[in-house]
């Protein structure tokens, strides 16, 4: 569970700099330049997801159960994998009224995949690891709301519905891609295997 917690701190961390601590992230990027930023930011974060993946490994084998969630979660949480998983594609085209609506959709996806996770999973490590992201990312979002109240930040504006078209068939096939095999080859579970 230490190296779970390790990589949660790591990862987790250097994606909250900009909303704690603005001052650091300005200070490298006034002395070394943008890329020294991206390059301890990429290192960070790869370093804490490995440790993340290694870590929660680890402790699914060690840790008991906080509480065991009833079967109809799972399907909830099924569902609210393909609202996710179509959110996250949203995020990486121009904008239909899904991004325009969402305006974070990335950030969106990870509450919900981390919620669904919940829902179904009532492990400690778990609990603590979809936990921590949920709560990540809700800071994330206040944090985003606050940066473009300042004028930070502009949300993109709506251009064409075909986009949102093109996030529900991609999203959808990724959510297959991931239920039918992804899933189970990444993380050792079949997430149609409920009960």
């Amino acid at each position: 569970m230490a190296l779970l917690i390790l990589g949660i701190v790591i990862f987790l961390g250097i994606h909250l700099v900009r909303s704690f601590a603005p001052g650091l992230r300005a200070s490298v990027i006034s002395s070394s330049g943008t890329g020294a930023w991206h390059a301890i930011h990429g290192i960070c974060a790869l370093v804490g997801l490995g440790l993340i993946a290694y870590g929660f490994d680890q402790a699914r084998a060690t840790t008991g159960m906080l509480y065991t969630p009833p079967v109809f979660l799972a399907h909830i949480a099924l569902t609210l994998m393909l609202i996710a998983s179509i959110c996250l594609v949203a995020a990486y085209l121009p904008p239909g009224k899904i991004r325009a609506a969402t305006k974070h959709p990335a950030i969106l996806a990870i509450k919900i995949w981390a919620l669904a996770h919940l829902l179904a999973n009532g492990e400690a490590s778990s609990v603590l690891l979809f936990g921590t992201f949920l709560v990540w990312a809700v800071i994330l979002r206040i944090s985003m709301k606050k940066r473009w109240r300042a004028g930070e930040i502009t949300y993109p504006a709506f251009v064409s519905y075909r986009y949102d078209l093109i996030a529900i068939v991609l999203g959808a096939a990724l959510y297959g891609v991931i239920v039918w095999k992804l899933h189970e080859l990444v993380i050792g579970v079949s997430p149609m295997v409920v009960g």
